[in-house]
């Protein structure tokens, strides 16, 4: 199951009723046999390699935090090599990370 990133993180609501989020703790990224490693040739983005291994351009956050990059850009840059991750485990490591603090 596919989620969004801050589907797990709390709700807090303080003394003046304003919605607010608790700061939300994306998981470590495990390794896995069905990781996936592409060179990439020419830039691409995040949104759209998620969007095409993970049929959900939301998820761009799990390659992201996997390989270290996107903070502050979209962009990947060309003649590096990324690890697609499996995403199977990624909702379980974040519900867990998120509900049990």
């Amino acid at each position: 199951m596919i989620m969004s990133r801050y589907q797990t993180t709390r709700v807090l609501k303080p003394f003046n009723k304003k919605r607010r989020f608790a700061t939300t703790i994306y998981p470590v990224v495990p390794r896995s046999d069905n990781d996936i490693y592409l060179e990439i040739s020419a830039p691409d983005r995040l949104d759209k390699l998620a969007l095409k291994f993970y049929n959900d351009s939301q998820m761009w956050w799990v390659i992201a935090i996997a390989n270290g990059i996107g903070k502050g850009s979209y962009m990947v840059p060309a003649g590096i090599t990324i690890r697609i991750p499996d995403i199977s485990n990624i909702t379980d490591y974040l519900e867990n990370e998120n509900l049990e603090r």
